[in-house]
């Protein structure tokens, strides 16, 4: 049995209200996904890459059942996450989104604590590291140390910095314990070497744990370092799926980003808009959401 699959999937977002074109006409979505099955494997590191519009969010609210497919099913560990109950999804699949909201004013050390107690691993987890093993750290104190929150553990969730709010809701998603979790560009605020620290933390917790990671980001250059395996989105919605050395080739690169690879600077340190406008160059057209 496969870790993830879709069975048979369509998908589309509904209309938005009074969202019309030029003519007047209601604009319809298009569809993302259709009749489209496919198997995915767990117990690794995998990084969902491709332009912006592709469909990669979109494919992680589906497989964390955040959103039902228009027809067709989700399998997630032999269950269908749409249909549980909130607890139950939680438990199942984290999920880290692109952008997370707190209403809670309660301060961040407090949170961590009750994510980590209240959570599948009910506040007794040890460490992965070596390190934490010979001190006996918890998995809240490691976690706090490698995301470097000890600085405002102290301070309201709602005053964190950007990159204070990522590294700390990185930390939630893997202090509650859930076999998959599954994340949006959850480190786009962060410093380089904040990156790297966290992706090389990430992919030890998943050998350490067999946790299974899923996770969106557009550094070709940190996806190549730390991915197990690559999922590759094309504008036309095919997906290449392999090593990185595999998938990330220039001439997929290419077809997959419309712009040539050597553009990407394998770091992709280029804004939205500048990509955007090399692919009208090309004569392509990004799209510009998922």
């Amino acid at each position: 049995m496969n870790f993830l699959e879709f069975n048979d999937l369509t998908f589309s977002y509904p209309p938005v209200e009074n969202d019309k074109d030029e003519n007047g006409n209601q604009i319809v979505p298009p569809v993302i996904f259709e009749h489209f099955s496919a198997g995915f494997p767990g117990g690794c590191f995998l990084s969902l890459v491709g332009q912006n519009g592709c469909g990669k969010s979109t494919f992680l609210l589906l497989a964390s059942g955040r959103i039902a497919p228009s027809a067709g099913s989700v399998t997630l560990l032999g269950k269908n996450p749409f249909f549980l109950n909130q607890e139950d999804k939680n438990l199942l699949a984290s999920v880290i989104y692109q952008n997370v909201e707190f209403e809670d004013d309660e301060k961040t050390g407090v949170l961590l604590e009750h994510v980590f107690n209240n959570g599948a691993l009910k506040g007794s987890a040890s460490g992965i590291l070596e390190e934490s093993k010979k001190t006996g750290k918890s998995l809240l104190q490691e976690t706090i140390q490698v995301f470097e929150l000890e600085k405002f553990l102290d301070r309201s969730i709602l005053h964190l910095s950007k990159g204070e709010l990522q590294r700390t809701i990185l930390a939630f998603s893997l202090l509650y314990g859930s076999p998959a979790v599954f994340m949006d560009e959850p480190m786009f605020a962060m410093e380089e070497s904040q990156k790297e620290k966290s992706l090389s933390y990430l992919k030890e917790f998943v050998k350490k744990t067999g946790t299974t990671i899923y996770c969106a980001m557009h550094e070709l250059d940190l996806t190549k370092k730390y991915a197990d395996l690559v999922l590759l989105f094309y504008p036309d919605r095919d997906m290449s799926l392999g090593t990185p050395d595999e998938v990330l080739t220039p001439k997929d690169l290419e077809r997959a980003y419309n712009i040539p690879a050597a553009m990407l600077k394998e770091k992709e340190s280029l804004n939205r808009e500048q990509l955007r406008q090399i692919a009208l160059q090309y004569g392509n057209h990004p799209l510009e959401s998922d």
